[in-house]
């Protein structure tokens, strides 16, 4: 006679199949955080002050959020999962990006037209002088 209990076997549910493995896009980091939050696109979205079909939008790459919320989902991520800038105007474009800036808003900052702030981030010109020493000042 073999005896008779019970078998508890733990373990993790699987992930979504759409769960992303190597995520590339932003859409892909915004998702996966998400999931390993446990959160749904609702509670996200009202987190980030978002309709959760900007959310669902954003995670299928259909749209990329607006700037102004690109500092909560910064803060949401943990850390910038956009490429790492290697010229001053990558620099330019991400820090102002990073925090949700207007070009006219870094240019205010900098005291400098949004035209030339538009040429500096296109790689077009490079501050010099006492801009050089603003726009170095302003990206640490």
């Amino acid at each position: 006679m073999l005896p008779i209990g019970q078998i508890w076997i733990k373990a993790s549910k699987p992930k979504d199949f759409r769960y992303p493995k190597l995520p590339i896009t932003l859409g892909d980091h915004i998702r996966r955080r998400r999931i390993d939050l446990k959160l749904l696109q609702r509670e996200l979205g009202q987190h980030i002050g978002v309709h959760c079909l900007s959310v669902t939008n954003w995670e299928l790459n259909r749209t990329i959020p607006e700037l102004k919320h690109m500092p909560a989902i910064l803060a949401f991520l943990g850390f910038n999962p956009l490429s790492r800038p290697t010229t001053l105007a990558e620099r330019l474009v991400m820090h102002r990006r990073s925090r949700g800036w207007s070009q006219k808003r870094l240019a205010d900052e900098l005291d400098v037209d949004p035209t030339t702030l538009a040429r500096w981030e296109r790689g077009e010109k490079t501050p010099w002088g006492p801009y050089a020493v603003k726009v170095e000042a302003l990206l640490g």
